[in-house]
């Protein structure tokens, strides 16, 4: 779907005027504000009802204009730049003068990225600016991936929502520390690890905790109504019938591989084979879920290789530091997985 000129036009007055747009992205639905206008930075914060130490990211239009608003700019990030942008990268660098410690959560450091969406681009060069962009929806919350799920969620705290159709990537983009002499994945998303390395020559570390505070990166994010447990593929069909068994409304993300198995339960997602698909559905299964009642999601993680890297970070996110075990059934039964 394509939006309107008329549309987005409307969209970059809202933003001169220090308003909120919810724009669509190939990631996630974005709400975008003027990255230069800290009031309607600040603003972004309170509607997510996010703390403000959380860093966001500023959306250019183009890597030409990325010394506009950060510096000390190395030839690795060129590169990755040149070969991922406009795309689902986001590069952390040093913050430029035009760039407001609102948006950075108070570091001295800034992630930006150019998004391949033709909507989002053509916003971008209608206004003519940086437009600072988190997630459109509350803080935590599973990421909306259509313009329903911001209208569902935000409502009229967003002041015009700018419809690109259903996000193609499905998952946030991928966070690179591009400020040292090695760059490192702080945030798996829709570049995936192998992309990287392939263009850089050499092995990236992706660990697990960041110095560099970045986005999605909460003990508890992407989080859908009803509590996620994750656990081994195998035993995905038996410990959603035992919580069923139990009292539960048990939604379940059933593997492709047991894609044939007969089960018992509230509410059943097949998981797709291919990851790019996985990915792209992954949220809006979340809240599927959610809709149809489900107090309980059981799922296994994919093989962590190429976009399963991100929807197993996603997943561990979602389940949070509430219960998360591969015996669920047996704690269930010992009267330790309730609340």
């Amino acid at each position: 779907m394509t939006a309107r000129t008329s549309d987005i036009e409307k969209a970059a007055n809202v933003l001169r005027a220090g308003g909120l747009v919810a724009l669509p992205t190939e990631t996630v639905y974005g709400l975008g504000a003027n990255a230069e206008d800290s009031a309607a930075v600040s603003r972004i914060v309170q509607v997510k009802e996010r703390p403000p130490s959380h860093p966001l990211i500023v959306h250019i239009a183009s890597a030409e204009h990325l010394d506009d608003w950060v510096q000390d700019v190395s030839a690795t990030a060129r590169l990755l730049a040149e070969h991922f942008w406009p795309g689902p990268l986001t590069l952390v660098l040093r913050r430029g003068p035009r760039v407001p410690l609102e948006a950075t959560g108070g570091l001295e450091t800034v992630a930006v990225r150019v998004p391949h969406h033709p909507v989002a681009l053509a916003l971008l060069s209608a206004f003519g600016g940086g437009v600072t962009a988190p997630s459109a929806n509350r803080f935590g919350s599973v990421s909306p991936t259509t313009a329903d799920h911001v209208r569902a969620e935000l409502g009229d705290r967003v002041d015009f929502v700018l419809d690109g159709g259903r996000c193609e990537v499905g998952v946030e983009s991928t966070i690179v520390d591009a400020t040292g002499e090695i760059p490192t994945v702080l945030r798996p998303g829709g570049v995936t690890r192998e992309d990287l390395e392939a263009a850089l020559g050499y092995a990236l570390a992706v660990p697990s905790t960041s110095r560099v505070r970045v986005p999605g990166q909460h003990p508890s994010h992407y989080a859908p109504r009803a509590r996620v447990v994750l656990v081994e593929p195998e035993k995905v069909v038996a410990e959603a019938e035992l919580a069923q068994e139990l009292g539960h409304r048990v939604g379940v993300f059933l593997p492709a591989a047991f894609a044939d198995t007969p089960m018992k339960a509230h509410a059943v997602v097949a998981v797709p084979a291919s990851t790019a698909a996985y990915a792209r559905r992954l949220y809006g299964s979340l809240r599927e879920l959610d809709r149809r009642g489900c107090d309980l999601i059981v799922a296994s993680l994919p093989t962590e290789e190429g976009l399963g890297l991100a929807i197993a970070n996603r997943l561990r996110r979602a389940a949070g530091p509430r219960l998360n075990v591969f015996e669920f059934g047996a704690a269930e039964q010992q009267g330790v997985a309730g609340g």
